[in-house]
Formats: C-alpha cells, sequence, structure tokens
C-alpha cells in the first residue's frame, strides 16, 4: 500500500508540469463575451495569429454575446479548466456585475485567474452628424431642451457605454434614457442611422466612422487628450471630474493547473509588450496597460469592483439585472 500511495504521490507532482509542457493539445477557444466588432474582440483577433505561432494550435475567437457579458463568463467559468478555454473579459464582466446583478451566476474573483491585462479602452462621446451638437456643452444644453425625450445607444446594461452616460447623467443633472444593444457595433449603426442620436463607444468600432464624418466625436472620457483623436477635448474639460475608462482582462477558468497558467501569464505578457503588437493594439485607440503578478492582477479586480460598485449604487442600477 505504501508504495501504490509514493507512485500516485509522484504521479500527481509530476502530473502539472507534464501538462504544462504538452499544452496546448488542441485549438483554443478565446471567449468575447460580447458581440463581434467591440474592443475585446479586435484584441482577440490581433493577438490569435501570434499566439498560434508561439504555440503552435490554432487560438479560435469566439462571440458570445448577451446579458451584459454573463453569458460569456458562465461559459468560460463552466469550460474545462485545462487552458484550452479563455476570456478576454472587459472590466463589465470582471468588476460591473457584481453590483449590478441581484444574483450573478459567476464570482469574478473565485471562479477565474487573470492571466495578462491586454488594454485601456478610453471612450468618446458621440452623436448622429445631422444634429446641432459640437461639444460637450452643447449636448448638455440639447438634451435639456428637449424635456427628458432623448435616449443614448448602450452595449447592454452595466456595461462602459451605460454607466458613463448615466455617470455623466448624474454630474450634470439631464435626463437621457439608454437603449441596449447586443455590442458597440449594433448600437453605434443605430447613431449613424439617426434611430437613436448619441452614445459613449470604445475607440475600436468607432474610429474609422469618426474619421469618415458618419459620427461627430464631441468628447473622450479620459481626463487628458488620446493620440488616434487629438483634436477631441476631453469631457473633463467641460465637466470637472469626469475620468474613466474601460480594460480588457484575459482569464481561465480558475481551477487550470497553475504551470499551465503561469506559462499564459509569461506568454502574454511578453507578447503584449512588443512593438509589433503594441502598435497594432495603439492604432485602434486603445492604451496599454501594465500586467503584474497573477496576484496582482487577482487584488485589481477586487479593487475595481469595489470601484465599480460605487458608480453603479450612484448610478441608481444596482440589482436591476
Amino acid at each position: 500500500m505504501q508504495i501504490i500511495a509514493r507512485t500516485m504521490l509522484a504521479l500527481a507532482l509530476f502530473a502539472t508540469p507534464a501538462a504544462a509542457q504538452d499544452y496546448p493539445t488542441k485549438p483554443v477557444t478565446m471567449v468575447i463575451p460580447f458581440a463581434a466588432g467591440g474592443a475585446g474582440d479586435i484584441l482577440a483577433r490581433i493577438l490569435s495569429p501570434r499566439l498560434e505561432k508561439i504555440f503552435g494550435r490554432p487560438f479560435v475567437v469566439e462571440n458570445k454575446p448577451g446579458a451584459g457579458g454573463v453569458i460569456g463568463a458562465v461559459a468560460t467559468a463552466r469550460a474545462e479548466p485545462d487552458g484550452h478555454t479563455i476570456m478576454i473579459a472587459p472590466s463589465p464582466t470582471m468588476a460591473v456585475n457584481v453590483t449590478l446583478y441581484k444574483k450573478l451566476p459567476y464570482d469574478p474573483v473565485v471562479d477565474f485567474v487573470p492571466l495578462a491585462m491586454a488594454a485601456q479602452t478610453p471612450f468618446v462621446l458621440v452623436v448622429n452628424p445631422a444634429l446641432p451638437i459640437n461639444s460637450v456643452a452643447d449636448l448638455i444644453a440639447y438634451v435639456k431642451s428637449q424635456n427628458g425625450k432623448v435616449s443614448y445607444a448602450t452595449a447592454g446594461a452595466g456595461v462602459p457605454h451605460h454607466l458613463f452616460a448615466e455617470l455623466l447623467k448624474s454630474m450634470t443633472g439631464i435626463e437621457m434614457s439608454p437603449v441596449p444593444y447586443k455590442g458597440s457595433v449594433p448600437a453605434i449603426t443605430d447613431v449613424i442611422a439617426g434611430h437613436v442620436p448619441l452614445m459613449f463607444v470604445d475607440l475600436g468600432p468607432a474610429l474609422s466612422l469618426i474619421r469618415e464624418g458618419k459620427v461627430r466625436a464631441v468628447g473622450v472620457s479620459t481626463a487628458a487628450r488620446i493620440p488616434t483623436l487629438p483634436d477631441v477635448p476631453p469631457v473633463n474639460d467641460t465637466v470637472k471630474g469626469f475620468d474613466v475608462a474601460s480594460w480588457q482582462m484575459i482569464v481561465a477558468p480558475a481551477k487550470t493547473p497553475p504551470a499551465i497558467v503561469d506559462r499564459l501569464h509569461a506568454e502574454f505578457r511578453n507578447l503584449l509588450a512588443t512593438p509589433e503588437i503594441a502598435g497594432q493594439v495603439a492604432k485602434t485607440g486603445m492604451l496599454p496597460m501594465e500586467t503584474t503578478s497573477v496576484a496582482g492582477l487577482q487584488a485589481f479586480v477586487k479593487s475595481e469592483i469595489a470601484r465599480w460598485g460605487k458608480v453603479v449604487q450612484q448610478a441608481g442600477i444596482a440589482g436591476s439585472q
């Protein structure tokens, strides 16, 4: 019996390193919990070709939109924790939903292990160009003149598109109503068509549309101007204290073997720091973020849950989903 026990212990000790050495043994699915065309989707399609060269297996991008990122998050949390399913998770999925939902079917802290910070996403406030709005001050005046009849597009409840507009409402006293869509692309498509007059949108799907004049940018969400839209002033210039952005984090199911987590963490950290990838990310309007240790990333998630929980509470939408 002692010999059997020692053999089993030895096998257990060597199982995880062996699994990491052989990893991956099949295609890796990169889950995006929102529709195609958003920031996470763009990042995944930038990273996947390089990941395939590094690991020698396909990295397949799979969009699982719906319920403000919940559907994709649950699918990832319940996937086999062997490193063959990972997710590019935005701040709503990892932080906002904790306070937004009455009963969230996953726990960002318990159900996932963070691998790397992918990027930070400044948002831009855009309007249909047919409207007489050329600045944030114009927008505030226009909305006030409409007596609460103005709507704005979002990519779902509790996502940055929604919360940033709600924060603007609370800081300026204007009244607007959200119109939810399943992603940034369908939302901004309706802004272009004039069905909804305005929205906060992530730069990835909006940049070319702004340059082509299909929507008009009146302000960026960060307190500083951003390199890709240097002529667009921050909302903060008009509404002091308005300084927000979204972020994208790469995560895996919580019980993924530590050796595989360590390898993915190292590879993503190195890859995101290469000039080629950093340059491609910058061209989309996203900004780099430092990837700390796995433990540091876990602490970051906890701090962001607390930070965005306050915003959700102030917006009056805690437990609304």
